[in-house]
């Protein structure tokens, strides 16, 4: 799903969208329990400056995607290019023949205008796209409304966290210690958290000079091949 504004106004509407379609449809399983890996996959910029980022791919890649595009009708200033052409119309220009050169190539193209940004029309664009996305959710047996894999990150992310804490028990009975961080993890009984563990002490070894610790320092080099850490 390919989200491009052509207002600068709008440049963040690809991402509220990402996160409303994102979050509300993909999911693992159905409404009966059944495994389905349901998913849309929602990307974009605005257009005019961006949208040349992603449009190879879109004309000569994969058709496996439908785009959209968003124009709005009321200029909020003339700029004059020449005597009979404006900015606005060059603007037009881009979107109408990025539209054409797509549906030439058969790709599934959505065309959506408004006559400007304001409350209302900006409202009116987040109504569509909420019952669509509800709509959408019904059609293929999903629950739009839970986010259990949201909550899963969260709980995992809660675990890394607290592990912070832990380190900072574990690291002064290190002092001395010079080597990897598998060897680190070994030696403050950390096997099985190894590669979170390493995350960490990595953040505090790069803030040493404006983050201290009571009874600890962390550091370290890159030998040519891994990171030395050093726990004084």
């Amino acid at each position: 799903m390919v989200i491009v504004p052509y207002s600068d106004r709008l440049v963040l509407m690809s991402r509220y969208l990402q996160q409303l379609v994102m979050e509300s449809i993909g999911k693992e399983f159905d409404l009966d329990g059944n495994p389905v890996y349901q998913g849309l996959n929602v990307f974009g910029n605005k257009g005019g400056t961006d949208a040349h980022a992603f449009i190879q791919q879109l004309n000569d890649g994969r058709n496996d995607f439908f785009v959209t595009f968003i124009e709005i009708m009321k200029d909020p200033m003339n700029v004059k290019i020449s005597d009979k052409s404006s900015m606005s119309d060059y603007l037009h220009g881009f979107q109408a023949g990025l539209s054409s050169a797509l549906r030439g190539k058969e790709r599934q193209v959505i065309e959506m205008s408004l006559r400007e940004v304001d409350e209302f029309n900006v409202g009116m664009l987040i109504a569509l796209y909420e019952r669509a996305v509800a709509t959408y959710a019904e059609l293929v047996n999903v629950n739009a409304f839970h986010q259990p894999g949201v909550q899963s990150y969260k709980l995992a992310s809660k675990t890394i966290i607290d592990m912070i804490d832990v380190l900072q028990d574990k690291l002064p009975t290190a002092k001395g210690f010079s080597g990897t961080a598998e060897e680190l993890a070994v030696k403050i009984d950390m096997v099985e958290d190894e590669i979170a563990m390493e995350g960490i002490i990595a953040k505090f070894a790069e803030n040493n000079e404006i983050r201290s610790f009571d009874s600890f320092s962390v550091s370290r080099n890159w030998n040519d091949s891994e990171w030395i850490y050093e726990v004084k």
